[in-house]
């Protein structure tokens, strides 16, 4: 058994319970040095679960480029409801990204028309919101929900950090997606970090204090 290949399981516990409307959350961006957290909701409505379509969806990780490109337009023309939301980076250094991404997922979550009654999310806990939830390691790689969530996540953040390439060109964006790969590093070495870097994030922190006047601009 492929135990990356995530399935309903989850999904129809709660269905057969009588809650219709279950949705998957899942973020990207996390653990980059810059550019936004995003965060995607997504609710499969029962009777579609047998579509093709979700037998193809993976955890993003484990998905190409090109892959999750095609996906995305599938996974939103096929679903009952979904968003996407992005929290900056200034909001991630005066939050902290912890707090960040639960407003990036709380946000996505109450932009779905209908608003689900059941959440599965991938490892983050949302105390502050009322609605039962699910939350465990690895969700995005078990729960078909989430995995959708974590590619409309992926595949709309990266498409933002290709944007800011054309901005900040010096760094690479289009190319490691803001995370730190080596010549994300030595940019920051050269240039400083720019206004859409995290300056709460250890690497960026070291980098601004050899360019004071990084960011400013």
């Amino acid at each position: 058994m492929n135990t990356h290949t995530p399935t309903f399981e989850q999904e129809r516990l709660r269905w057969e319970s009588g809650c219709r409307w279950v949705a998957g959350v899942d973020e990207a961006g996390c653990g980059a040095l810059a550019g936004p957290v995003a965060a995607a909701a997504v609710i499969v409505a029962p009777e579609s679960a047998d579509l093709p379509l979700w037998r193809k969806v993976r955890d993003s990780k484990l998905l190409t480029p090109a892959q999750r490109t095609a996906l995305a337009p599938q996974i939103q023309a096929a679903a009952l409801a979904w968003a996407v939301v992005l929290v900056a980076a200034a909001q991630i250094d005066s939050a902290g990204i912890a707090a960040a991404t639960r407003q990036a997922m709380q946000a996505a979550i109450a932009e779905l028309s209908p608003q689900p009654r059941f959440l599965l999310i991938d490892w983050v806990r949302l105390p502050l919101v009322s609605i039962p939830q699910f939350s465990c390691a690895k969700a995005d790689r078990s729960m078909v929900s989430v995995a959708a969530a974590s590619v409309l996540a992926k595949v709309t953040r990266d498409a933002h950090m290709v944007a800011l390439d054309s901005q900040f060109p010096a760094y690479g964006f289009a190319r490691h997606k803001g995370y730190g790969a080596p010549a994300h590093l030595t940019a920051l070495a050269h240039c400083g970090p720019c206004p859409q870097h995290r300056y709460s994030f250890a690497p960026i922190a070291q980098a601004a204090t050899l360019f004071p006047q990084a960011g400013l601009a």
